[in-house]
C-alpha cells in the first residue's frame, strides 16, 4: 500500500506513516502495563502493542500527579514494569486489524472525565469500546481531526475508528484556533469529533471548509444555536451529537438537541434522569447502582414525545443551583449568553449567599467592545430576573478539563 499517513502530531511536528506504526510494533519486544506517556503516538502505538498481545493495559493520563497516582494505588514500581513480548511480524493494516478485532475480551482501564471530584478507573473490553465503530469501504478515505484527550473515552473512540479503517489522524487537541483551522484545509479533514466547546473556541469563522462532511459533538450539552453557527461554515457536513460516558462509551446519538429513546431494554428514565442497562457498563466503580440492574446516569432529561420516546439532555442532577428557592440550571444560563455574537464561551456557576443561598455569577470569554449593560439587556428578554448572573467577570480564558470540557467546580 502506499505510505499513507497515520497520524500527524502538531505538539512535535512528527508525521507518522502506517508503514512505520507497522514497523514499530513489529520491534517491540516489551511492554509496559501502565501506559503513562505524554507522546501521542506512543501513546497510540502502545494500546495497538497492548491490544495485539492481549496484555491488559491501565491508561493513565499524562497530567496526573504522583499524589493521584497513590490514590489509584500505583506507585513507580509498577509504572516501570515491563513485561517481554515476541515480535508479531505483521506485513499490513489489513492484517493488523484483523488481529486486533479476534480480541474481543482484551481489556483496557481508563480513568473518569468528569468535571468535578477524584476519576475512577473503569474497565472496558475490546468489544465494548469498539461497539459504535463502524467498519466499511465507505470510510476508507475518512481523514479525522483528532479533538479529544487520547486516554479518555471519546478520544478511543475516535481513535479506533480511524485505525480500524486505516484512515488519517490529525492531532488537534488543545490546538491553537490558528492551527486547527489551518489543518482542516491543509489536511483536507473529513471528519470532526470534539465538544460543545471546542467547537465554539472556533469562532469568528470567515470562511467556509467544505472537506468537513462529518460533526460530532459529545461530552457536554449541546445547543441549537450553536448547530445553526457550524453548519454556516461547514456547509457539506452532517452535523450529531453523541451522548457517551467513560462507565459505558457510546449509547444514544441525536439529531441537534434531541434524542429517541427506542430500545428500553438498554434506556429508560426515572423521574426526569436517564438510566442506562447495566449490561452497557464497563468493569469499575459500580456503588451508585441502585438495585442488580439500572444504573442512574445523573443526567436529567426533558421528555418531549411519548411515542417514541424523544427527549433532550437538560442538565446534571448535581449542578442545578438554589437562588432564593428557585433553581437555576447553569448551562441553560451559558447556552443564552453564548447566543451573543460577540460571546465565545461562558461559565455559570453559584456563589453562597446568606440571603439567596447563591447568587449568579458568569465568567465570559468575548470579542472586544461588548459592556456588561449590552448583555444584561440581551439577557432580560430571554432569562428570568433570577436567572440572569449578579456577577459578570470578563476573562481572557476559562478552565478546561483533562478531556477538554468546562472544569466546573
Amino acid at each position: 500500500m502506499p505510505d499513507k499517513i497515520f497520524l500527524h502530531d502538531y505538539k512535535t511536528g512528527k508525521r507518522y506513516s502506517y508503514n512505520q506504526l507497522l514497523a514499530d510494533l513489529n520491534a517491540l519486544s516489551n511492554l509496559e502495563r501502565y501506559c503513562y506517556k505524554q507522546d501521542l503516538y506512543t501513546i497510540f502505538l502502545t494500546i495497538i502493542a497492548a491490544n495485539l498481545h492481549q496484555i491488559a493495559l491501565v491508561l493513565l493520563d499524562a497530567d496526573f500527579s504522583y499524589e493521584e497516582l497513590q490514590k489509584f494505588q500505583i506507585n513507580a514500581t509498577m509504572l516501570a514494569e515491563k513485561e517481554h513480548v515476541v515480535p508479531p511480524s505483521i506485513n499490513s493494516v489489513d492484517e493488523l486489524v484483523g488481529r486486533l478485532i479476534v480480541n474481543k475480551d482484551w481489556e483496557l482501564t481508563l480513568f473518569t472525565s468528569g468535571t468535578t471530584g477524584l476519576p475512577k478507573s473503569v474497565t472496558h473490553t475490546f468489544k465494548s469500546l469498539t461497539r459504535a465503530v463502524r467498519i466499511s469501504s465507505r470510510h476508507a478515505g475518512d481523514v479525522w481531526g483528532f479533538a479529544y484527550n487520547p486516554t479518555h473515552i471519546a478520544g478511543l473512540q475516535v481513535f479506533y475508528q480511524a485505525l480500524l479503517n486505516g484512515n488519517t489522524l490529525i492531532n488537534l487537541f488543545s490546538a491553537a484556533r490558528h492551527t486547527v483551522l489551518d489543518f482542516i484545509t491543509s489536511f483536507q479533514i473529513t471528519n470532526i469529533s470534539a465538544t460543545p466547546t471546542f467547537y465554539r473556541l472556533l469562532f469568528p469563522l470567515t470562511e467556509l471548509y467544505p472537506s468537513v462532511k462529518r460533526l460530532t459533538s459529545g461530552g457536554e450539552k449541546f445547543d441549537g444555536a450553536l448547530s445553526e453557527k457550524l453548519l454556516d461554515f461547514f456547509p457539506n457536513a452532517k452535523l450529531r451529537n453523541i451522548y457517551a460516558s467513560t462507565e459505558a462509551g457510546t449509547m444514544l446519538e441525536g439529531v441537534g438537541d434531541i434524542f429517541v429513546l427506542n430500545d428500553e431494554n438498554c434506556y429508560r428514565i426515572v423521574e426526569n434522569e436517564l438510566y442506562v442497562h447495566r449490561s452497557l457498563l464497563g468493569k469499575g466503580d459500580t456503588t451508585s447502582l441502585e438495585d442488580d440492574e439500572w444504573y442512574p446516569t445523573g443526567d436529567l432529561v426533558e421528555l418531549i414525545q411519548e411515542d417514541p420516546k424523544k427527549f433532550r439532555f437538560l442538565q446534571r442532577k448535581n449542578e442545578m443551583i438554589n437562588v432564593g428557592g428557585y433553581k437555576v440550571n447553569p448551562l441553560e444560563v451559558e447556552e443564552n449568553i453564548c447566543i451573543h455574537h460577540a460571546v465565545k464561551q461562558a461559565y455559570v456557576y453559584g456563589k453562597p449567599n446568606i440571603l439567596l443561598g447563591n447568587i449568579i455569577i458568569a465568567d465570559i470569554v468575548s470579542d472586544a467592545g461588548i459592556t456588561e449593560k449590552e448583555l444584561r439587556d440581551f439577557l432580560q428578554s430571554r432569562l428570568q430576573p433570577y436567572k440572569i448572573p449578579r456577577i459578570m467577570n470578563f476573562v481572557s480564558f476559562i478552565e478546561l478539563t483533562r478531556s477538554g470540557k468546562l472544569k466546573r467546580t
